[in-house]
């Protein structure tokens, strides 16, 4: 009980700056897309469900990576808010190329108009890139 008690101050400090990390990666994610996707959630959007799910998702991979390979809670942090960036940044570098390719005018006009299939794509695009990203945390 005394190990117990001895590391929970350790659990509840890491536990609580990854939650706040999950919480401004995820804000982050929604201040640079160009479509609002929680008002479109709360108006029934399936696709915009399912593109932000998997963008949190892939950030809780990262975030995951960042806290298992830390050796300090400033390590991880540092490595979080790097992971998050990278997500992000890869993301929309990702975006363009897939709009590219699938010779649509954008993926916000398909998530705007419900768009499942897209934002199924979304969703494991984000899954994909998060798991690539969390992989490269490993040291």
């Amino acid at each position: 009980m005394k190990e117990f008690l001895s590391t929970l101050p350790n659990f509840l400090a890491y536990t609580g700056v990854l939650v706040l990390l999950l919480i401004v990666g995820l804000i982050l994610f929604e201040l640079t897309t160009k479509n609002r996707e929680f008002k479109l959630i709360a108006e029934g959007n399936v696709a915009a469900a399912l593109s932000i799910g998997g963008r949190l998702f892939g950030l809780a991979f990262v975030l995951g990576a960042a806290a298992a390979n830390s050796i300090s809670l400033m390590d991880m942090i540092v490595w979080g808010v790097i992971g998050i960036l990278a997500q992000i940044i890869l993301f929309l570098l990702l975006e363009g190329i897939t709009v590219m390719l699938a010779h649509m005018p954008s993926i916000t006009k398909a998530i705007d108009d419900n768009n499942v299939a897209v934002g199924t794509f979304v969703l494991m695009l984000s899954l994909s890139l998060g798991w690539v990203i969390a992989q490269a945390l490993t040291y």
